[in-house]
């Protein structure tokens, strides 16, 4: 939930602002439940080989350090969350939670099984995550509520939803986890 990705953002999704509240549900949840709560952000060096200017396909989003990278402020992360950042090297990019980081470390030294996924954007980071997650062994519900999607092409985002589903991510919504 980096400001780039929001309205009015270098990157932003289309109702991607419509994602925080949502999440904050979860957090607030998960938060009294005394559960560990990880986010993971772009962190990009200025020359990252995702701009268009490297030869990459998006314009510069998410430069480390800058307005553009912090997470949003309507976004209640409380002050234990664990920060996982990607992408941070210029010549490679890193669209899920787990490349070139140790979040799977992270969880497993916790005694964490179970990962609740949501977030911006469902065909790339939110779909590699969830990809990479259940491949370290994980299981997975999606807060298939909790995404938007960018859709450079038009059907993305559902297509990455069915491929989420299909390799065995389960999609629940804050509705269905607080019942």
């Amino acid at each position: 939930m980096k400001n780039d990705f929001l309205p009015g953002g270098s990157l932003a999704v289309i109702d991607g602002d419509a994602v925080v509240p949502l999440l904050n549900g979860d957090i607030r949840l998960f938060t009294a439940r005394q559960l560990p709560i990880y986010a993971t952000r772009d962190w990009h060096p200025q020359k990252h080989c995702s701009f268009v200017e490297q030869g990459g396909p998006w314009p510069p989003h998410c430069i480390a350090d800058s307005a553009g990278a912090a997470f949003s402020a309507d976004l209640q992360l409380p002050a234990k969350t664990r920060i996982i950042s990607k992408a941070t090297r210029e010549d490679r990019d890193a669209n899920s939670g787990f490349a070139g980081a140790d979040l799977a470390e992270q969880c497993r030294l916790i005694g964490v099984t179970r990962l609740f996924i949501g977030g911006l954007a469902t065909d790339y980071c939110v779909l590699n995550t969830v990809c990479d997650a259940l491949d370290e062994g994980f299981e997975v519900c999606l807060l298939d509520d909790a995404i938007r999607a960018v859709n450079v092409n038009p059907g993305d985002g559902e297509r990455a939803i069915a491929t989420m589903h299909e390799r065995g991510a389960r999609p629940v919504t804050l509705d269905q986890i607080t019942r």
